[in-house]
């Protein structure tokens, strides 16, 4: 696999818009979940992500006539990803605190969705 093509699956993988299926996924699945059902939930709306993507390949394009530049926009722009997946994980847990908080009862279908996407980007922070 060439440094392009490796380059291309990752950006795809941390921006959460991959197809492919991860069969140790599968293989954890609980109580009879199929394969499809296991795909990677996206970390980013589909525009927030596509706004990343497009950003990263400007940075790629400058590498050759400013490499350092380059990188220190690639240094800003990661920082600024993990920062809106932080963010938006924080916004997860504190909807379901307030809810918890009021005394509503959060469903149980709420709870396995957020835990799935809990899980799938653990499984993708552990990846090689």
């Amino acid at each position: 696999m060439s440094y392009q093509e490796e380059d291309r699956l990752s950006t795809a993988d941390f921006a959460g818009m991959s197809d492919r299926t991860d069969q140790d996924s599968a293989d954890r699945g609980m109580n009879g979940e199929t394969a499809s059902s296991n795909r990677e939930a996206p970390l980013f709306p589909a525009d927030q992500a596509e706004s990343f993507r497009s950003r990263w390949t400007a940075v790629q394009s400058g590498f050759v006539d400013e490499p350092r530049r380059a990188v220190e926009q690639a240094d800003s722009l990661i920082a600024e990803v993990m920062k809106s997946l932080a963010a938006s994980f924080a916004e997860e847990r504190q909807n379901l605190e307030r809810q918890w908080d009021s005394g509503d009862n959060v469903s149980t279908e709420d709870l396995r969705v957020g835990l799935q996407r809990y899980r799938s980007f653990f499984d993708r922070l552990l990846s090689v």
